[in-house]
Parts: structure tokens; sequence; C-alpha cells
């Protein structure tokens, strides 16, 4: 069986990779997902829920853009250059996980006040959890094509033989 580039990222150097590729970046999102349900049903804007929200959403946005560079550096660009990718779910696994830089540095920038001057609390609230829902769409795109075996769409790496 062949992974994707995504997968093997994940699986390799156990548990360390796992842990800075998945664990905190996702577990720092949810943190953010599940204050933000709190906030949002008690209107709390200055509690400890909200406090926790915006430290995880700062922390989160500067740590995946440093994993993004990372990657860029060090897997993206050097397989692009490489022609080594492993087929169409190796491409949507690995850009769609690099894709979740986008909103996760809009929630460091907004909670920088860079972005949505304009917006009272709440509104920045509701902008906040457009940026996290989004990166968790995304990072789930990134984990289903990631799972997939590139051969089920057709990659045939060296080692597989045609039937």
């Amino acid at each position: 069986m062949t992974m994707t580039h995504y997968m093997e990222l994940l699986a390799s150097n156990q548990p360390w990779n796992l842990l800075f590729f998945m664990v905190i970046p996702v577990v720092l999102a949810e943190t953010i997902a599940v204050t933000e349900l709190y906030i949002l049903f008690t209107r709390n804007m200055n509690g400890l829920a909200r406090k926790i929200n915006r430290y995880a959403g700062i922390i989160v946005g500067i740590y995946f853009v440093g994993v993004f560079i990372y990657l860029m550096k060090n897997a993206f660009i050097p397989i692009t250059m490489g022609g080594d990718w492993r087929g169409f779910a190796d491409i949507i696994a690995v850009s769609s996980y690099l894709l979740g830089v986008v909103p996760l540095a809009g929630m460091t920038l907004l909670e920088f006040g860079f972005i949505g001057k304009n917006k009272d609390e709440m509104g920045k609230l509701k902008l906040h959890a457009t940026f996290v829902g989004i990166f968790l769409i995304i990072a789930h795109i990134a984990m289903i094509f990631g799972m997939v075996n590139p051969e089920v769409f057709g990659y045939m790496s060296d080692m597989t033989m045609p039937m």
C-alpha cells in the first residue's frame, strides 16, 4: 500500500510529527471552537472562556505560520520540484493542510487588531468562529484525502504492479 505524503509525515518520527503537525494545531482549533460556542451561548465576552479563546487564537496562528514555512521549504517545494506527487489525493491532502494557514493566520491578525477593526466584540467573535470553521473543514479535507491510498485514484508507484 502507498501512503500520501501527508500520512507519511504523520506516521514518521513517532510521536513527534503527529504531535507537531496534527495534535497541537487541531487541539488549539478545537479549543477555540468549544470556547466560541460557550461565549456565543452565554454572551460573556470577558470571562475565562474568552481569554482562553483569544490566547489559543493567537498561539495557533503564529504556530501554524511556522509549520507552513517549514513544510513549504522541506516538503511541498521539494516534492513539486522533483515531480514526486503521489497522485490527486496526495496533492489535495498536502495542499489542504497547508491552506489551513489562511484561516489560522486570519484569527491571529483579528486578535491583534489588524483586521476587523470596525467590528464590535460579537462581530469579531463571529469572524473568529468563521475562521475556525474554515480551518476545521480544510483540516478534515486534508485528513480524508491524506488517509486514502493514492492508488484508489489511479496512482501507480514503482512497486505497484498493474493488474
